[in-house]
Parts: structure tokens; C-alpha cells; sequence
């Protein structure tokens, strides 16, 4: 779950009950099942379930800017409008491709930054590994995915005639316009929506329809949770990475609380804290949870002090302290990496980079962080910096 905007570390995961209350803010701390920890007492339902995920209290960013950020969180590398590292989901579905006739990637929301690329898509790598972009609303009552729309009329055998006559415009664009590489990657993406329109399993994942009552109300009807639970079903699918963001319906960046944070927070953490342990439960109970990892990030925090912004208190941006948390697959849970000052203003031991994040999620799903990918026939370094926690690992 991304978490864009930057969610605020002292009120969520990193509480300060010593600082004042310029820098604590309105919330209190509270215990969890894991002896010693202590987050914040609107995560109720997290902190029954703490010992199913691990928290890091020390990362640090190079940056505080959208966009930078964004990038830098799902990528591991800095933008780069000439060559841009390749993100998470996309390195994942090239080197770990499955057989199932579902997207190996999917994005929930877009995530675009006006003045950059949009974060975790492909980059060097080509657009064939760019995400499956959805972005309906999974809790509205209409959602459905539009390459399932095909007209009633319109048989298997009518798809694979689309099929062929855009094979033959793909061959006059390349041979018109010069653009092999594009043409084949375009050829591809067209293989990969006939199978997604014609797969009887990648509809009924996408159909929440299917889901019992209890289950969707334990997820939660918003946005949010309705995503965590359709993240569940195409995991179960097939589908290697999934990205949900983490807002209801104030648009992107909706944890970017430069005023009014509190009564934002009041609406968003119980949405979080529900829709988050839901899955970590539904999960665990599955047998599912060894095998999926679970993240949860936001590109940054938020700073130490709360500032007196006229349209009521915020937190305005902070690359260089901030919490996140990983659970289930890949990872010992229940843990505690790194610690912050008394401010949470900067680390105070075992700082944790993004590239540092970034290779210990490669590692705990089995990839080598240090290796090199092919792109356009170069080898091209994964993850050019960072290493994996290994206490997590």
C-alpha cells in the first residue's frame, strides 16, 4: 500500500510522549501483542496484530519532493528522465514470470506526477513490464475492468480477428515508421489483452461480487479496503506484485497534511488500520501470508514540529526520518529496525536507505539485488545502490 504524500511517522508508528506537544500531537501511545513495541492508539487493530509484520523506524530519503520521491520509494533509484531504473513490480515481472492469464503486475490508482514519470512503472526495462493500470473505484457499485467489456456480439473468434488486423497495422506503423521496438513491445501488450479479455480466471478475480458480505465488511467499504481485498484475490490469481494506493477519495497525495492533519488523520488511519489488518488476517488464515509479502509506504515523512498553517495545523514534508512497515513472505516479523531521536527528526541507529528497503524487499522474494537485467540487449544494474537488512531477512 502506498501510502503517497508522505503519512507521518509521529502519529502512526513512531510515537514521542516525551516531546512537547508542538512535536507529539493529540495521540497516544499504546501496547501491541509484541512485548516493548508501542504505536499509535488509532492503529487498534495493527497493534493486535504487530507480530504479523516488521516495522524499520530509521529511513531516511535524499529527498523531500513529490515525484522524487515517489520514484525513488518504488524504483530504489533516483529519477532519471533518460534512463530511469526500473521499479519494483517490473523488475519482478521479468524476472519471476508466471504462467497464470492474469497481469504479473498491477497498479491501483494513478500515481503520476505532473513533472515526472509515474512512479514503479518499467523505465529501461520497456513497456511490456509496465503495470496493469486500473483506476476505478473497486467499492463502487459499477466497478468493472474495461478490456472485460467486450460487446456481447463479440466471440473469441471475432478477438483473434482484432487480434490479427492489429498485428498487420503493428507490421505497416513499424515498417512506416521505423520503430521495430516499440512495434514489438505494442505487439506484446495486444497478446497479453486478448488473453486477459478471454481468461474466465483473470474476470472472476477482478469480480468482488464473488466475495461473501462478512468478508467485504471486514475489509472495509471504501476504496482502500475494497483494494487490499481485490489485491488478495489476484495474488491468489496468480499475480506477483500488486500496488494499492493508500486513499479513500481526496485524490493523490492524500497523506500530504501540510494543514489540517488531524482531522484528516481521524478519517484515514482507521481506514487504514482496518483495511491493513484485514489483510494481514485474511491472509494468515489462508496459509497464504508466509508466501506474500506485505508493505506499506509512503515516500517520505512528515516533519518533526507541527506548524500553525492558517487552515489549521500540519506536518509539512520529511525525507529525512520516517517509518515503514513489511510483513508475511521473505521476512521475520515482529521486530523493530533502527530507532529515531527523541524528535524523530533523524536516526538515531541503524539507518535504513531507500536502495537499503528496496534490496531487502528483492532479497525476501528471492531476487538478488546486485544483479544485472537485460534491457534493449544491455545489461543494466537492478539496483545500483543499497543493501538488504539482513535482521529481517
Amino acid at each position: 500500500m502506498f501510502l503517497q504524500g508522505g503519512a507521518s511517522q509521529l502519529d502512526m508508528y513512531d510515537m514521542k510522549p516525551k516531546a512537547p506537544s508542538e512535536i507529539r500531537g493529540p495521540y497516544f501511545s499504546a501496547k501491541t501483542t509484541v512485548p516493548g513495541l508501542q504505536l499509535s492508539d488509532q492503529l487498534p487493530r495493527l497493534s493486535q496484530n504487530a507480530d504479523k509484520f516488521s516495522l524499520i523506524r530509521s529511513m531516511h530519503s535524499f529527498t523531500s519532493k513529490h515525484g522524487e520521491g515517489d520514484v525513488h520509494i518504488m524504483c530504489g533509484t533516483p529519477v532519471d528522465k533518460n534512463l530511469q531504473g526500473p521499479g519494483i513490480g517490473a523488475v519482478l515481472s521479468q524476472q519471476q514470470p508466471q504462467s497464470a492469464p492474469v497481469p504479473p503486475f498491477i497498479h491501483f490508482g494513478d500515481m503520476k506526477h505532473p513533472q515526472y514519470s509515474a512512479p514503479g512503472y518499467a523505465g529501461v526495462l520497456g513497456r511490456n513490464y509496465d503495470p496493469f493500470l486500473i483506476t476505478q473505484d473497486p467499492n463502487s457499485s459499477n466497478f468493472n475492468v474495461r478490456e472485460f467489456d467486450t460487446a456481447e456480439d463479440v466471440d473469441v473468434n471475432r478477438l483473434s480477428g482484432r487480434r490479427s488486423l492489429l498485428k498487420s497495422l503493428d507490421r505497416y506503423q513499424a515498417s512506416q515508421e521505423r520503430q521495430l521496438r516499440f512495434a514489438r513491445e505494442h505487439d506484446q501488450f495486444t497478446e497479453r489483452a486478448l488473453s486477459l479479455a478471454t481468461s474466465r480466471k483473470a474476470k472472476e478475480a477482478f469480480d468482488l461480487s464473488r466475495e461473501p458480505d462478512s468478508i467485504r465488511e471486514r475489509y472495509g467499504r471504501n476504496r482502500v479496503g475494497q483494494g487490499m481485498l481485490m489485491a488478495r484475490r489476484l495474488i491468489e490469481a496468480g499475480v506477483r506484485f500488486v500496488t494499492i494506493q493508500g486513499y479513500v477519495d481526496t485524490g493523490i497525495y492524500a497523506w500530504d497534511h501540510h494543514w489540517g492533519i488531524f482531522p484528516h488523520l481521524d478519517i484515514q488511519l482507521p481506514i487504514y488500520d482496518h483495511s491493513y489488518s484485514a489483510l494481514l488476517e485474511d491472509l494468515d488464515q489462508r496459509g497464504l501470508l508466509e508466501t506474500t509479502l506485505v508493505v506499506t509506504a509512503g515516500e517520505f515523512g512528515r516533519t518533526p514540529r507541527i506548524n500553525d498553517n492558517k487552515r489549521g495545523p500540519g506536518r509539512d514534508h520529511w525525507g529525512r526520518c520516517f517509518s515503514i512497515t513489511l510483513g508475511g513472505g521473505g521476512v521475520k516479523t515482529g521486530m523493530v529496525i533502527g530507532s529515531s531521536d527523541k524528535y524523530s527528526s533523524s536516526p538515531a541507529d541503524r539507518p535504513v536507505s531507500v536502495p537499503d528497503f528496496v534490496a531487502t524487499i528483492y532479497a525476501a522474494l528471492g531476487l538478488d539485488p546486485t544483479a544485472e537485467v537485460i534491457s534493449q540487449g544491455r545489461p543494466v544494474k537492478m539496483l545500483p545502490e543499497g543493501n538488504p537488512v539482513r535482521e529481517l531477512l
